[in-house]
């Protein structure tokens, strides 16, 4: 019998049970199919920020050799190429594990039980997992390891360029262990993990504070316990300049710097598989590129203005210091505000590089200035642009991370000097680590035979 239509009432339609069914289920299928798709481009990208994160690690090598004579270059490298793996294997075995713990939260240091136990007891997700968690679960655990140990990695890269041309090598390497294994991930679990900081609301998108301030104080500390290069500094406070050995390298490791740093900000979002988190990378990259040139534009003209001369290295390290500034918060500003936050990290270093030359605290590379002034004035920042920071919060969280890191490093640093010693020898020192430390020199040619 055919369907009639009559005013006023619905058109009947026939019902098939199996085509719903079909219907419903290829639903779901395709549901399926877009969770795990999403999920493994999440896990790319992810992979692939935390590689750009490790070719950081290229940066800070390049930019210390150049920085460093020609005598402490194989030294520079070696501790560089030695650190990144220290933090690695550190990481896997306690690190990741203090710093995220799970459930636990809230407070300043969880559980020892199960340190060394999270990561290798661990298995990744399955898509069962995946599907079930409705879009809780978007990446490989695996993949957030990986991008959280060039992290930390990136931290103990700050400290070895104040530290250079006069530290011994092992004793550089004993520190790396501490501070990869133990002092980082503490104040890192305080933050990213769930710990008191984060309950109190402190803002720090990709870590100025956590990162590059913890870099910082470890930095400091370092030095004080260390001392001056000999003759950095006269009787009569006069400061005499030590140039670098290879300013083209250094130019080389700061743009490679600033390439790995849109994996270090861009990462941070955590994913990309949709339209509202793929613009807000796009706004990351934008921001970061921009802090960037703000910093080196404000550190140039500032010198120029100061010394008479556009001064190659403080406009490298102003450009890192308009990265380190925008790290704390780089979705949030507009672009032109991101340009004047990182001009301000850029007018930042110049003056902190000098004062610090004042107070005779010798950082051969500018690192302490960079990533520990400016990484305070990227945590303060925050409050500019992002209605939900809490000035008062943004200090505390401060405070804490350069106490924190500040006083255990300096622990550590006093008592590896009063056991196997921390500086070379005078002569060591005079003749280059290189020789001493290490047994070849990077450029041999430039040597005369003996």
């Amino acid at each position: 019998m055919p369907f009639e239509f009559a005013p006023g009432k619905p058109v009947a339609k026939p019902f098939n049970k199996f085509k719903e069914e079909t219907l419903v289920e290829a639903t779901t299928q395709i549901a399926t199919q877009v969770t795990e798709l999403s999920y493994a481009l999440d896990t790319f990208y992810f992979l692939v920020m935390g590689a750009l994160v490790m070719w950081m690690a290229a940066g800070f090598t390049m930019l210390e050799a150049g920085l460093v004579r020609a005598k402490n270059t194989a030294e520079i490298l070696t501790k560089n190429v030695g650190l990144y793996s220290i933090a690695c294997i550190m990481y896997m075995l306690c690190g990741y594990t203090i710093m995220y713990p799970g459930d636990f939260g809230g407070g300043i240091f969880e559980s020892l039980s199960t340190i060394g136990t999270g990561l290798l007891s661990s298995s990744d997700n399955s898509a069962a997992d995946v599907i079930a968690s409705g879009g809780e679960t978007y990446y490989s655990n695996l993949s957030d390891f990986f991008f959280q140990v060039v992290f930390v990695a990136t931290a103990m890269s700050i400290v070895s360029g104040a530290v250079a041309e006069r530290m011994k090598l092992w004793s550089f390497f004993a520190f790396s262990i501490v501070l990869t294994g133990f002092i980082y991930p503490v104040q890192g679990f305080w933050k990213w993990g769930g710990g008191f900081l984060e309950t109190a609301g402190f803002l720090d998108f990709a870590g100025s504070g956590v990162v590059h301030l913890c870099g910082g104080a470890a930095a400091l500390a370092g030095v004080l316990v260390l001392g001056a290069r000999k003759g950095k500094y006269g009787k009569n406070g006069q400061v005499n300049a030590i140039p670098g050995s290879n300013l083209p390298m250094a130019a080389l490791g700061t743009l490679v710097l600033w390439l790995g740093w849109f994996g270090f900000n861009g990462g941070s979002q955590l994913k990309v598989s949709d339209v509202s988190e793929a613009n807000s990378v796009a706004m990351i990259f934008v921001n970061t590129n921009m802090a960037a040139a703000g910093g080196l534009i404000a550190a140039l003209l500032l010198a120029r203005f100061w010394f008479g001369k556009a001064d190659l290295t403080m406009a490298l390290n102003g450009a890192l210091a308009g990265l380190v500034a925008i790290t704390a918060e780089p979705l949030t500003p507009e672009p032109l505000t991101a340009t004047l936050i990182g001009a301000i990290g850029g007018l930042l270093v110049v003056l902190s590089i000098v004062g610090l030359d004042k107070l005779k605290i010798d950082d051969p590379v500018g690192a302490i200035s960079v990533h520990g002034v400016v990484g305070i004035w990227g945590v303060l920042a925050v409050c500019i642009t992002n209605p939900d920071a809490i000035f008062l919060v943004q200090l505390q969280g401060i405070a804490s991370i350069f106490a924190w890191v500040f006083l255990t490093s300096l622990l550590v640093w006093i008592v590896l000097k009063k056991t196997i010693g921390i500086r070379v020898s005078k002569q060591e020192e005079y003749e280059g680590v290189d020789t001493h430390e290490c047994g070849l020199e990077a450029y041999p040619e430039f040597t005369p035979a003996r």
